[in-house]
């Protein structure tokens, strides 16, 4: 296994991880501030879409070949 492939590796399981726990810890925000149903779909929707935006970004960049 080279250095290439170990970075590739590594980067996709660290970074589900770390996705992962910025999940648990925006759950666990609105489990404490009582955010309620609406407060806490608002929490998830507005930070996912940078989650979401970072993995349109990944996608595009491997369709691309840039």
């Amino acid at each position: 296994m080279n250095e290439a492939v170990f970075s590739q590796l590594a980067l996709a399981v660290l970074l589900t991880a770390l996705i992962g726990w910025m999940g648990f810890i925006v759950w666990d925000l609105a489990k404490k501030s009582q955010a309620g149903r609406f407060g806490t779909i608002a929490l998830f929707t507005v930070l996912g879409a940078g989650v979401l935006g970072f993995i349109i970004k990944t996608v595009l960049v491997e369709i691309m070949q840039i």
